[in-house]
């Protein structure tokens, strides 16, 4: 089969190659796949760097997620051959097939394709967990989502909607704004650069933003305690801006704000009941069709360097999804 293997760590993904290797062996317990349609996230591409927390051995086969066939699978498993599912591991799905444990992978919501249904999962469960899971967000309240282009920034967009929050979406890139208006659908767009606190003043009526969901770190963040209403929660899901910020402690004090830590991989293995949970809210709400992933574009594995560079040159409104086989 073919596979896109990390060879060695680099910072220009010289490491990284499309290779010829033996289809993986099932081992009890695990389910093989044929994989359709696989999904880019930030965390693929810093593992090529390996600057991100988990660091796989080298060599390894990039690829979190993914959609797909089941080829074979235990009987007591819960799936069977044939059947369409999502979900996948740390590592293992950019390739034409996959092996993962039962409990990674979720059968596919009713009516949505293999592209759809691999840009789904991370995204979505990250939003879901962040917002709904650890902030308990209600209805009408108040979201400021910075890196609102991004795949977990739209979802999270996406996810506030369609559950009666009222969305604020930052960019960084004016270029951009268009598209993330149009995508996501929020009351504004803002450039978040410097200062935005009185914009999001401005659009709230002064009440400030009752969560705010930040995958970018740095200078947002510290402007982004400006923003928070009393009593709200900062959302520390990531750091793509590549600072990780600093807070007074003084701060979050005065306003009465909390500081939420979002690792969602890690809060469904410490609570799998809360990730099957999570998991089956997220595949609901995707059949009544109230959620939908944005996908910038769909490549083949062949052209898997294409949407990685994209990637690191920040210029994706939505996923890439790479197609094995084509």
């Amino acid at each position: 089969m073919q596979a896109l293997r990390v060879e060695r760590l680099s910072d220009d993904l010289s490491g990284v190659t499309l290779a010829d290797c033996p289809a993986p062996a099932r081992a009890p317990g695990e389910v093989l796949v044929r994989v359709r349609a696989a999904s880019l996230n930030f965390p693929d591409l810093l593992m090529t760097r390996g600057e991100y927390q988990f660091k796989p051995a080298v060599p390894f086969t990039s690829g979190l997620e993914f959609a797909g066939e089941v080829l074979e699978a235990d009987p007591a498993s819960g799936f069977a051959p044939g059947d369409r599912v999502m979900g996948g591991n740390k590592t293992g799905a950019f390739a034409e097939l996959a092996c993962v444990p039962a409990d990674k992978l979720s059968p596919m919501p009713r009516g949505m394709d293999f592209p759809a249904a691999a840009a789904m999962g991370a995204a979505y469960s990250t939003a879901f967990t962040g917002l709904v899971e650890l902030c308990g967000l209600a209805e009408g309240q108040w979201v400021l989502v910075h890196g609102a282009s991004g795949g977990v920034g739209l979802a999270a967009c996406d996810l506030a909607r369609a559950l009666g929050a009222r969305v604020i979406a930052t960019t960084g890139s004016p270029a951009k704004a268009e598209r993330i208006a149009a995508l996501a659908q929020p009351e504004a767009v803002i450039l978040a650069g410097g200062r935005f606190r009185e914009e999001v003043a401005a659009i709230t009526g002064g009440a400030l933003a009752d969560i705010v969901f930040d995958p970018v770190g740095g200078d947002i963040f510290d402007e982004s305690t400006r923003c928070v209403a009393f009593g709200g929660k900062l959302v520390v899901v990531g750091f793509t801006s590549g600072k990780i910020a600093g807070v007074s402690t003084n701060i979050p004090l005065i306003k009465g704000f909390s500081i939420v830590g979002l690792r969602a991989g890690e809060y469904a293995r410490r609570f799998p009941e809360r990730g099957r949970a999570i998991s089956r809210a997220i595949a609901r709400l995707a059949e009544e069709g109230a959620i939908s992933p944005a996908i910038d574009r769909t490549l083949p594995l062949s052209r898997w360097r294409e949407g990685f560079e994209a990637m690191a040159n920040r210029a994706l409104v939505g996923k890439v999804v790479l197609l094995p086989g084509s």
